[in-house]
């Protein structure tokens, strides 16, 4: 009896001791595998035509999640159980309603947020072929947000390694472009924060000036939402020297902030409570020549983005963290956010139409 006691715990030891190693390995890959991909310019691609005046120009920004945040998805990362896309198939077929939705809206820029291409979660299908396919006749750019080590989390369909990016789309030519990296968390938090950027793509107008476009998504998951606000201040300072530099400025994207100060207000109460979209702080323009767009139909408004905790319904937490910066020389007619009811993504596409002004 006590040598089969002995033999169980001599056992029980060695299994415990291979769980440490492979814990210890797998805590060491993940923190040598951790790179952040740097500031870097970006070679534009595809057509663009040569600069055209107009009293109007359209621009339209969506977080595309990946793909795979179809209305009855849900993402462990904000409450549910969820880790890949739900098949390659829907995966593919879903990309194929994103890219006919764009097409549909017959804009002039693009900023497009959440593409991957090389990822486990969107079993490393391109995601960037359908929607240049689909923007045919557009110049573009890409920049690769981040390039995560391999997630072995959940336990039963680890989320993985996951390559993804921002990417600008623009019926005019990119003479030029660039990625800006943005501060992140550090220490152990830094694995959850990704990495993360925004882009600058360069459109000569006829003024011998530029459209500076800016592509961004701003951090989520982060201890006490400084990084974010640090990531915004980050951006808003570099809008205001092109802005004195004599260029027209315009950034698009998810802020991952709730635009509207309190969006329960316009789109009622949650059925939970969560606090990862915070107000932009009071004072984050002052001193600048920039505007928030926010885009909100007061008689009907219509939230930009849903906390995937579970399939979209009544009552889910919605909130508007999608929108528009622009400089004092771009004048905004209209904005607005297209209700897809989020059938292809956690977030609603939304628009606004502009004009330069001297």
């Amino acid at each position: 009896m006590k040598k089969t006691i002995k033999l169980l715990l001599k056992i029980l030891c060695i299994l415990l001791a291979a769980c440490l190693l492979i814990v210890g390995s797998y805590v060491i890959y993940v923190f040598a595998a951790y790179h952040r991909l740097g500031n870097a310019a970006l070679t534009p691609a595809g057509q663009g035509n040569e600069w055209e005046r107009k009293d109007s120009y359209t621009i339209v920004s969506y977080n595309i999640g990946f793909g795979a945040y179809e209305s009855d998805y849900d993402f462990f990362m904000d409450g549910g159980k969820q880790s890949w896309a739900w098949s390659k198939d829907r995966l593919k077929k879903n990309m194929t309603k994103i890219a006919d939705l764009l097409q549909s809206q017959q804009g002039d820029f693009y900023c497009l947020q959440e593409v991957d291409f090389d990822s486990t979660r969107t079993y490393h299908v391109d995601e960037r072929d359908d929607l240049t396919k689909a923007l045919a006749d557009f110049g573009y750019v890409f920049a690769q947000n981040y390039d995560s080590p391999f997630l072995f989390y959940p336990v039963l369909q680890p989320h993985g390694a996951s390559k993804s990016g921002i990417m600008t789309f623009s019926s005019y030519k990119i003479e030029r472009g660039r990625r800006v990296q943005l501060p992140v968390e550090t220490g152990v938090r830094k694995i959850l924060d990704l990495d993360r950027c925004y882009s600058k793509s360069y459109i000569k107008t006829d003024d011998n000036r530029y459209l500076v476009l800016y592509n961004f998504h701003l951090s989520a998951y982060t201890s006490d939402g400084k990084i974010a606000n640090d990531q915004l201040k980050l951006l808003v300072n570099d809008m205001q020297k092109e802005y004195e530099a004599g260029n027209y400025c315009l950034a698009a994207g998810d802020f991952n902030k709730d635009l509207l100060g309190d969006s329960s207000k316009y789109f009622g109460k949650a059925d939970q409570e969560y606090t990862w979209a915070q107000p932009i702080p009071d004072g984050m323009f002052d001193g600048t020549d920039l505007s928030l767009t926010a885009p909100l139909e007061e008689n009907d408004p219509v939230p930009t983005c849903r906390n995937a905790d579970a399939a979209y319904h009544k009552g889910q937490f919605v909130v508007t963290i999608d929108g528009f910066l622009t400089s004092k020389n771009i004048r905004v007619s209209s904005a607005e956010v297209i209700n897809t009811r989020f059938a292809f993504s956690d977030h609603n596409p939304v628009k606004m139409s502009f004009s330069l002004v001297n």
